[in-house]
């Protein structure tokens, strides 16, 4: 593949930076590089010749962690003087419409309409992006390339994955099927969705079954908050005594940090909900509503009769991540800097990451700015100056108008943002998940204006957190 070298506006951004600027501690910061990148070409009045097929970027998916990243080039772009010019910075992702999939939980529950939880893509990737519209079938990394359905091979100089996860919904045997009856619903698809909230109005009575698989899932902790919401709802509506919920996980504990589990396992004594761990759903008969689980430990098999089942389907990163992914398919990227460990213009984000924190929209944002500032030192062969601690966000509702406000890092310790005690259930929490959130989603994240709540916990807690 003899591919030319074409004059790109991130080469000159990362050429000119250097000589011309003498960074404080021997990195380039923020709108540093942008800053300086931008008076040179404007002073040299640069030819840039398109390149077809070539990217100075490539941004796989255009999710919650592609949309934002896109959007922080465009910027970039910006203060370049190449507001309309298309030719650098590449986006692929084949979806018609963009997700806000976080807010899906109070959708199954008949508090939020599900209309609000998308756009069509084409609306939100910005103008001087190339949106390609179109799925990857093959990465070549050793030689900076990637092959799409439609058109073929393209090239690339820095590579940015954000495929996301995807359902293995045919790893549970009879859960298609399942989901083809009204009994079996699922918070976790666009399909899916909307049948939640007619399941929980129309059952009156029996086994109400709330699932967690054995894999790694996005937003974990989205399957225990339609429990608490449905146990809600039945209560007001004066049928709880006559509904047994069973919450069946294949994990060993109801939360994974201890602050927020001792709270939820108070709350499921309360309000009698059965917990049983270690236990994987691996088969579904809709015909006699019969759900198979396995013990992980004794690798028993029960069987559970419902009435009602939402499931959380495995999930797993997409096949054609393998040539840079590590054992267990996800991208292999330092925890840190999110620079892949093997070939160092290949950054990963989001879910698909092997990163060992929660997969949620609130890590995402966290992580995009440090990519993003990572890669314009990197093609200065600095430093690379962020590094990433883990910071992730859940907001566990637990009915309507109740929600703990779990944030956390890397060593599962608690990093809140409020000076607040945010493992009790709060209306407030309620109210910032329900309505701030998708808000600050819509007109901040998908524009690549929100890193996360980092200043605001600074400003809370009087420049004492990070």
């Amino acid at each position: 593949m003899n591919i030319a070298r074409s004059t790109d506006a991130f080469w000159t951004l990362s050429r000119s930076s250097k000589r011309l600027l003498k960074s404080k501690n021997g990195v380039l910061r923020e709108f540093d590089v942008l800053r300086y990148a931008s008076s040179r070409l404007k002073r040299n009045q640069i030819n840039l010749h398109e390149m077809p097929g070539l990217y100075d970027a490539v941004i796989i998916g255009g999710g919650t962690a592609g949309m934002n990243l896109a959007h922080r080039f465009k910027s970039a772009l910006h203060d370049l003087g190449h507001a309309g010019d298309r030719r650098h910075v590449a986006l692929i992702d084949h979806s018609t419409f963009h997700y806000y999939q976080p807010i899906w939980t109070l959708v199954g529950a008949g508090a939020k309409k599900f209309e609000s939880s998308f756009m069509n893509m084409q609306d939100l990737v910005p103008t001087n992006i190339y949106h390609i519209a179109d799925r990857v079938n093959e990465i070549d990394p050793a030689n900076n390339s990637i092959r799409t359905a439609k058109k073929g091979w393209l090239f690339y100089k820095q590579l940015f994955v954000c495929t996301g996860m995807e359902l293995d919904i045919d790893r549970i045997k009879g859960l298609q099927q399942a989901f083809e009856t009204p009994f079996v619903v699922s918070n976790y698809s666009p399909e899916t969705v909307k049948k939640t909230w007619i399941a929980m109005q129309d059952i009156q009575k029996g086994n109400a079954i709330f699932t967690f698989p054995n894999s790694p899932v996005k937003c974990p902790g989205a399957p225990q908050k339609i429990m608490y919401l449905a146990d809600h709802y039945w209560r007001k509506q004066k049928r709880r005594n006559n509904i047994n919920i069973q919450f069946n996980s294949a994990l060993a504990g109801i939360f994974s940090v201890q602050k927020y589990a001792k709270e939820l396992n108070a709350i499921c004594e309360k309000r009698n909900l059965t917990r049983n761990f270690r236990h994987d759903l691996i088969e579904i008969d809709p015909v006699s509503r019969a759900a198979t689980f396995e013990n992980l430990d004794t690798h028993e098999k029960t069987i559970f009769n419902y009435d009602f089942m939402h499931v959380t389907p495995p999930q797993r990163p997409p096949s054609v991540l393998k040539p840079i992914a590590d054992a267990n398919g996800f991208v292999d990227v330092d925890p840190g800097t999110l620079q892949h460990k093997q070939y160092k213009n290949i950054w990963a984000l989001g879910d698909c990451a092997n990163l060992p924190t929660s997969k949620t929209a609130a890590a995402a944002a966290a992580q995009t700015k440090v990519v993003f500032y990572n890669a314009m030192n990197a093609l200065n062969n600095f430093p690379l100056p962020y590094k990433y601690d883990g910071y992730t966000s859940c907001p566990l509702v637990t009915g309507y108008g109740k929600c703990i406000l779990a944030e956390f890092d890397y060593k599962l310790e608690p990093k809140e943002t409020f000076p607040i005690n945010q493992a009790k259930e709060r209306l407030s929490m309620y109210i910032l998940k329900k309505n701030l959130m998708p808000w600050l989603y819509w007109f901040f994240h998908v524009k690549g204006k929100w890193s996360g709540p980092g200043l605001m916990r600074k400003i809370f807690r009087l420049g004492f957190s990070n």
